[in-house]
């Protein structure tokens, strides 16, 4: 058996044994799933979608908020299972994760800055699932577990959720303990050894008290070959599991507590060779010449060969577990809701940093510990003419690292300059070694609220507020050995030393900062004509103080620029036009949205290329906006037909940025003084600027355009002795080019590209699905990410998207 599914495969077991056991007396209980529509999520009913964007259950059509709906049956049969996958349904949304700790997950080309995570700063992107604020945007790597729907909310919600969100949100809500007995389970297997097995009982445990429990295992070998190891790379290996338990002990109160365990133990993370590109370093420093001074050859040239030969180990152990306690009141007119959770979080990495198979950075890792506790108590109105949300939210979080990074025995060669003589000793930088020592505490609380009067039956006006403070205090700590154990102090003058330090410098440096916020929004909508609502939405919002914790920058000197260590809030201006629409009897949904959002002192992701501080560092660009159109389309002819189109033309740029980091092509070289001229882009041994003006520029990481679309067709059939219906289902993705480097690069533009997938299944109105699918039908080469080695030595490595995969799922609603 392959180690990384044992867990799985346990799960399997469980799996299969819920599809055969007696099924013909499970169908004779179960309740008729959805039927099959472009968004199959919660409806009432008259079919309309309900969610609970707004804390409190309404028809997504009548609600003047641009928000994507996502229902099960529609995840499960797209295997979207998780955040990545669910990027192909909904194209305002941006997914990129070079691993779990470091992901981005943004809305319109905002939420947090492109690049390797800082602890130090929030996601503008909550994710929110039963209420439980997630602030870990590693939560978004695990699978769905027993999810009911998915709603994925666009622009500032501020006022309306605990932790403050300005780009959006992503509210999941998953399936609650019933007092009637029902479950689900699920098998899929397919190519590259998948296996994923899903299984959720419910039922009453006395009159008043009910219990849900539901399992998940995903298992995949890797898509990359490590010729190193052996090992095929990027591999799957999730676990998890969730208990509710449900108390009702009178008809105005419901007690519910829940504890979830998540577990990831895959064989990741990497990445291929991708190619050069000329920098300004000279030209026996760049790639090309300091590969062939050690007799280096990258595996394969062709980066969709899925080849690599990373030699320091890998691990993307992650563990996300936490309890929460949810009670909710009917008390007079309202309703009263009190979320108390606590989550926690494990991180336990081994990375390979110089992206090659030589033993330049022999080690590096950050694993990482976070408590998290949060508190909100909510009080929600519904009346004739007026609705509205209060509530206060409280949030305290630690976060531990402990760091180490080492240099191995081709570093001296690959780092030192060829004109020195310790270029050719191994033993100069051979197990020099960066000990890290990180603590972040935050705090915040804030006051929010909602109102929403319905002036006329057509006309409502919607303000909001929230007022929140925030604290940050951090610790940093760089301490620096060489292989001996001798601590190096910084103060060293012999040359040795002078090389060694020139890789990691000791640094010490203890940022906070306290902020305090007040913003608001308003929204006003207004019924044109049955099943037809305009809205238009101003939003002043925010995002929080940031402090760096992975190192600060240093000046010409080498000493560390104490005043990087905070980054200012950002301040946000959001605009938004908007349409929902219905028609031909509610067969066919037309929404569109157009929006403006601007960001003053936006909190950026740079790296200057110096080895302490190869993880990057925050700082304030002086101002990014991000405009467009969106439109979402569906429609239902009849039972028997469903298709669905979803656009979205984005234009984000910086505005103002000056003092930029710059891309590779301008880095590397003698940096110019004042007067001087920089050289052309890729001019080796060439004057390179201090920094680059980014200004008009492409934010990082969005496409110009997003497209998702697809169709289902079914018609009556009888199988196995079963009535129900065959069906076909087509879902496809095009996103066109972006960037993948914070300044943008030519050497890391990612290449736009299309995704196909098929499936055909039948499926009974007992509860039985069973279906056959592939994933990137045609097979389509591209990356999901494009990144520039440390160096400045023009290598530039990537991650592949995922090849063609097919398998089938059967699954039985109970």
């Amino acid at each position: 058996m392959h180690p990384i599914s044992f867990r799985s495969t346990l799960l399997l077991g469980a799996g299969i044994a819920a599809l055969v056991s007696n099924p013909a007396a499970a169908q004779e209980t179960a309740t008729a799933p959805p039927e099959p529509q472009s968004v199959d999520a919660e409806s009432d009913s008259t079919g309309d979608i309900i969610v609970t964007a707004r804390r409190r259950q309404e028809s997504a059509q009548d609600i003047p908020l641009a928000v994507s709906v996502l229902g099960a049956q529609q995840l499960d049969e797209t295997g979207a299972f998780n955040v990545n996958r669910l990027q192909q349904l909904a194209p305002t949304l941006q997914f990129y994760s070079s691993n779990p700790r470091n992901t981005a997950v943004n809305i319109r080309g905002l939420g947090v800055p492109f690049g390797l995570t800082s602890d130090g700063f929030e996601q503008g992107v909550g994710i929110y699932v039963d209420d439980v604020y997630y602030s870990r945007v590693a939560s978004a790597t695990f699978d769905f577990l027993d999810v009911a729907q998915i709603e994925v909310l666009r622009g500032p919600q501020g006022t309306l959720y605990g932790k403050n969100t300005t780009a959006g949100a992503i509210n999941i809500q998953t399936n609650q303990p019933t007092f009637d007995f029902e479950g689900r389970a699920e098998l899929s297997i397919g190519n590259y050894n998948f296996q994923q097995a899903r299984l959720a009982v419910s039922g009453p445990l006395s009159d008043t008290v009910a219990a849900r429990v539901a399992f998940s295992g995903t298992s995949r070998n890797g898509t990359i070959r490590n010729v190193v190891t052996g090992e095929n790379i990027q591999s799957l290996d999730n676990i998890g599991l969730r208990t509710q338990i449900l108390w009702e002990p009178t008809d105005r109160l419901k007690i519910k507590l829940v504890g979830d365990y998540n577990k990831q133990d895959a064989v990741c993370c990497g990445s291929v060779f991708v190619g050069t590109g000329a920098t300004q370093r000279p030209l026996n420093r760049q790639f090309a010449a300091l590969a062939a001074a050690q007799n280096y050859a990258p595996p394969s040239t062709n980066p969709f060969d899925r080849l690599t030969d990373l030699d320091s180990n890998l691990n993307a152990g992650n563990v996300i577990a936490g309890a929460a306690l949810k009670i909710t009141w009917d008390v007079g007119p309202g309703t009263l809701t009190s979320v108390s959770a606590w989550r926690y979080w494990d991180w336990k990495p081994e990375n390979d940093r110089d992206f090659t198979g030589l033993s330049i950075v022999a080690r590096s890792q950050n694993p990482s510990q976070q408590d998290q506790y949060t508190q909100e108590l909510r009080y929600t109105y519904s009346g004739d003419r007026i609705d509205f949300v209060l509530g206060a939210f409280g949030f305290n979080q630690r976060i531990d690292t402990q760091g180490l990074e080492s240099q191995g025995v081709n570093a001296s060669r690959w780092n030192i300059t060829p004109s020195n003589p310790l270029s050719a000793d191994p033993s100069v930088l051979d197990g020099l070694t960066a000990r890290n020592t990180q603590v972040l505490k935050s705090t915040s609380a804030a006051l929010f609220g909602q109102l929403s009067w319905k002036v006329t039956d057509a006309f409502t006006i919607q303000p909001g507020a929230r007022l929140n403070y925030d604290k940050k205090s951090g610790f940093y700590q760089r301490r620096v050995f060489t292989k001996a154990g001798t601590e190096l102090l910084g103060t060293e003058t012999d040359a040795v030393s002078r090389a060694r330090l020139a890789i990691y410098q000791p640094q010490l440096s203890a940022p906070s900062d306290t902020d305090w916020n007040l913003t608001y929004d308003l929204t006003a909508s207004y019924e044109l004509a049955p099943d037809v609502l305009a809205y238009g939405t101003y939003a002043k919002s925010f995002k929080t103080i940031g402090i760096n914790q992975n190192g600060l920058p240093t000046d010409a000197a080498g000493v560390p620029i104490a005043a990087a260590g905070t980054i200012r809030p950002e301040k946000v201006d959001h605009f938004e036009l908007g349409l929902k629409s219905q028609f031909w009897d509610r067969r066919v949904t037309l929404n569109l949205a157009a929006y403006r959002t601007e960001i003053r002192d936006y909190q950026a992701t740079v790296n200057n290329g110096q080895f302490g501080v190869l993880r990057g560092y925050l700082a304030n660009a002086g101002k990014v906006r991000s405009q467009g159109i969106e439109a979402d389309f569906a429609i239902r002819p009849s039972a028997r037909f469903t298709a669905y189109a979803n656009a979205a033309y984005t234009d984000a740029r910086y505005v103002r940025f000056t003092d930029a980091p710059c891309p590779p092509e301008l880095s590397g070289g003698t940096t110019a003084s004042a007067g001087q001229t920089p050289s052309a882009p890729g001019t080796p041994g060439g004057i390179s600027p201090a920094n680059c003006d980014i200004s008009g520029q492409r934010l990082p990481g969005v496409s110009k355009w997003a497209v998702s679309f697809g169709a289902e067709g079914n018609v009556p059939a009888t199988f196995l002795g079963q009535s129900g219906e065959v069906y076909l289902g087509y879902d496809g993705t095009y996103r066109s080019n972006f960037s993948s480097n914070p300044s943008p690069s030519a050497y890391t533009f990612v290449d736009g590209y299309a995704l196909s997938n098929f499936r055909l299944g039948f499926r009974t109105d007992g509860g039985l699905n069973l279906f056959g699918w592939v994933r990137n039908a045609f097979d389509e080469n591209y990356f999901e990410q494009l990144f520039v080695g440390p160096g400045n030595t023009g290598l530039i490595a990537g991650l592949p998207g995922d090849p063609r995969t097919w398998g089938v799922t059967a699954a039985l609603t109970f």
